[in-house]
């Protein structure tokens, strides 16, 4: 499907079953794409791009994230350099997020090696008008009122290779996961360090001084029936983008992030691997990411791991949902 794009992100709509990716294409350019029939046949949406007096360009299309059930048309788009869409027609047309786009503390945020990208859209599946952002290099923010103002949430966040490492922005999150269960709950794969919040990402709290062998990655999952349970895959270090120590492994915690134990049976044990932010997924039954070498892994017996396939290209993005051919 999709063959000579790069899909970045894609993912099926529990609403109703469409397909939506996130592609990019050094021809083309950046757009959104949706299939009705399970990817036989795909419709492209109008042109995403940036109002001409933001004086930015569209980079990239990174992550979709479909609305609540109670907006059945409504779809989000995070983009680079750091902007946010929404499409109220199922993806035809998509209109950018002002709040974002015109925030105070823009000129303080800049690109990472992935470039300024929003990654991580989560809702709040309490509250309507509370939903959340992060944005490499700039932090994570919360909206209050849907959309349309944002406070950077990024109190205790270090960002080391700043001049004031716990500045308001600038901060650098890889992946950020809102628990369904419990929605005041938040957990933050970062640049430095695994980080959890109880308080809607008011204050943060570190967690990988105690049994990681990095605080460094990018993926991140969680176990939807328990709050407590968090899942990472530690790379070695900001320059060093593969495993720790040549070993991949996934490594958990079962209590808030007090301690993290190695999940590596069935996984090589030697490998140089690197697992991109969306290239792991979760559900009620098991874990699943996929490599840069191409190899995805599923998680049998909630003990060890299979690996599924091998030798597909880099995958960028790994999706589990209910499916129907």
């Amino acid at each position: 499907m999709l063959e000579g794009w790069g899909v970045y992100h894609a993912t099926l709509d529990p609403r109703d079953g469409t397909v939506f990716a996130a592609t990019n294409h050094r021809v083309y350019g950046s757009t959104v794409q949706r299939s009705a029939d399970n990817g036989r046949t795909w419709r492209r949406s109008q042109k995403v791009g940036l109002p001409e007096d933001s004086g930015l360009t569209l980079d990239a299309v990174w992550h979709i994230e479909p609305g609540r059930a109670e907006e059945p048309q409504t779809l989000y788009l995070g983009a680079a350099p750091g902007v946010l869409f929404r499409s109220d027609d199922r993806g035809e047309s998509w209109e950018v997020n002002r709040g974002i786009l015109d925030h105070s503390t823009r000129e303080r945020w800049f690109p990472g090696a992935g470039g300024m990208c929003c990654h991580s859209i989560q809702l709040d599946p309490r509250d309507s008008r509370r939903m959340y952002v992060a944005i490499t290099a700039a932090g994570v923010f919360r909206s209050d009122d849907a959309g349309e103002s944002w406070l950077p949430i990024n109190n205790n966040v270090e960002a080391e290779f700043l001049g004031d490492p716990h500045a308001e922005v600038g901060q650098c999150p890889h992946k950020l996961l809102i628990h369904p269960a419990r929605p005041d709950r938040l957990w933050q794969q970062n640049h430095y360090g695994v980080y959890l919040s109880d308080d809607h990402g008011e204050s943060w709290l570190r967690l990988d001084g105690n049994g990681l062998p990095s605080g460094f990655g990018f993926p991140l999952m969680l176990d939807p029936k328990d709050p407590h349970s968090a899942f990472v895959i530690p790379e070695k270090s900001p320059e060093y983008h593969y495993s720790s120590g040549g070993q991949l492994a996934v490594y958990r915690t079962q209590d808030s992030g007090e301690t993290w134990e190695l999940m590596s049976d069935g996984l090589p044990k030697q490998a140089w691997a690197a697992v991109l932010r969306e290239a792991s997924a979760y559900d009620d039954e098991s874990l699943y990411f996929g490599t840069q070498s191409g190899s995805l892994f599923a998680l049998t017996d909630g003990q060890r791991w299979v690996e599924a396939v091998r030798h597909l290209p880099p995958i960028l993005s790994v999706e589990v949902a209910q499916w129907s051919a």
